[in-house]
């Protein structure tokens, strides 16, 4: 099986084209934390940036929803390919053929383009919409991270 499951940061905006047949086609790198130790055994924290390849709508919703520095959950299978350069010297890479892509944010902040702002006031809307419903039902959330009985 062959199934790679990312969340992490666009390092960079999308870049969407098309191919001559007419199918769309966005590069984007997912930047994923990873935590190690160092010599003295102190965590450290690294960042990986994962190539991904999204195709068709799934090009489309990734190019039109998302923005470097956004929050983004891909899943999809791992895949090598290599290819010849200008110069004639063999060039490989490994990367994510997008299968599913999630929002990891409930929120925006700011956003620039008309289709942005409109998926910003919809989300804000909706946690508005959770917020303003009796508590009676809802438990008490200690949003405080610092009690956690293990390391992030």
């Amino acid at each position: 099986m062959n199934k790679a499951i990312l969340m992490g940061r666009l390092a960079r905006d999308p870049e969407i084209r098309t191919t001559q047949g007419g199918i769309s086609v966005c590069n984007f790198t997912v930047a994923c934390d990873r935590r190690s130790r160092d010599e003295g055994g102190n965590w450290k924290n690294e960042a990986d940036f994962i190539p991904c390849v999204a195709w068709r709508q799934q090009a489309e919703f990734v190019n039109r929803y998302f923005e470097k520095g956004d929050r983004i959950l891909v899943s999809g299978a791992i895949r090598p390919r290599s290819w010849e350069d200008q110069s004639g010297q063999r060039r490989y890479t490994t990367e994510v053929i997008v299968n599913e892509v999630e929002f990891c944010e409930s929120r925006r902040t700011s956003r620039q383009s008309d289709d942005r702002d409109d998926y910003a006031s919809s989300s804000q809307q909706g946690a508005r919409m959770i917020d303003s419903g009796s508590s009676d039902f809802l438990p008490e959330v200690d949003l405080d991270d610092t009690s956690l009985p293990f390391d992030f």
